[in-house]
């Protein structure tokens, strides 16, 4: 996960930058997590899969920060903490 989404994705989100190394600041718990995929299929980062019947991150690289995915979990199993300062999602649109 330390790969900056700049580098992986340099022109596909036009207008956006993601700024340094932002840790695993999204997590899933297992055991309250029951697959229902709502994580999946908010997230417009594609971060989220379901393996073995449980969401898993995928990849932060292309998380725009929302909180969606812990917004609309049922289940309370998604831990969300924003980035650190200084680091993470930024755009020219405000």
């Amino acid at each position: 996960m330390g790969v900056l989404a700049l580098e992986m994705f340099p022109d596909e989100v036009p207008g956006v930058d993601w700024i340094g190394v932002t840790g695993d600041f999204v997590r899933v718990i297992d055991e309250k997590c029951d697959g229902c995929a709502c994580c999946v299929r908010v997230c417009l980062g594609e971060c989220f899969e379901i393996h073995d019947k449980k969401a898993r991150v995928r990849s932060l690289a292309r998380c725009m920060e929302c909180a969606a995915c812990w917004y609309v979990c049922p289940k309370e199993a998604i831990i969300f903490n924003w980035p650190q300062g200084g680091t993470g999602f930024r755009t020219d649109w405000g």
